[in-house]
């Protein structure tokens, strides 16, 4: 099983639950529609990583706020990074088919290291692509608060501890090559938590 580091430790979350459509910003981006409803998709453990790997398909690139659980409510925060298969997302869409080919592959979430919190007020993050700011966003921007995610979701899924919430991606997203160099950022209330820095293999 696939771990990620907490406070210094390795912890094992059974899966991670990710948060489509909660930037107003990105919704449009895509052309999509604001949720009627919120969005939830599973990612396996079998898709984390602690690093940035290029599929051989079209692939972008998504910078989000990750909350880690324990007894159920957020105990922690790192930067994760949503990685999408684009065209064939697309393809099962348009089929009306679901997206685990296109969303949870191997290697499909991609996080920092965690540091503990005590609320998820205040967070904010930013992601840098070669030494360019591509995506900025807080929890004051999101179209559904993460604890209201947490709430909804409990109507269907159990959150064991270490389970990661992944709370959507803000405006910016796109394709990445090998190579880049991605750099994401976490802060609360304007303080820097977390810094962590990839090169795409």
């Amino acid at each position: 099983m696939k771990g990620v580091i907490f406070e210094g430790r390795k912890v094992i979350p059974s899966k991670v639950l990710c948060v489509g459509r909660n930037f107003s910003g990105h919704i449009r981006e895509l052309g999509n529609k604001n949720p009627e409803e919120i969005v939830l998709f599973i990612k396996p453990n079998s898709s984390i990583s602690d690093q940035v790997i290029k599929p051989e398909k079209k692939c972008r690139f998504e910078g989000e706020i990750s909350l880690i659980m324990i007894n159920g409510r957020p105990a922690g925060v790192g930067f994760g990074i949503d990685l999408t298969l684009v065209e064939e997302q697309n393809r099962l869409k348009e089929k009306g088919l679901p997206w685990e080919k296109a969303k949870a592959f191997d290697n499909s979430a991609v996080f920092s290291h965690f540091v503990q919190i005590d609320s998820p007020d205040g967070l904010e993050m930013e992601l840098y692509i070669n030494g360019k700011l591509r995506q900025k966003g807080g929890v004051d921007g999101m179209i559904y608060h993460p604890l209201e995610i947490i709430k909804e979701a409990e109507k269907y899924f159990s959150f064991y501890d270490y389970d990661i919430l992944m709370c959507g991606t803000p405006e910016g997203v796109g394709n990445f090559e090998k190579g880049d160099i991605f750099e994401g950022k976490i802060f609360q209330n304007g303080r820097l938590l977390v810094q962590k820095r990839w090169t795409v293999k």
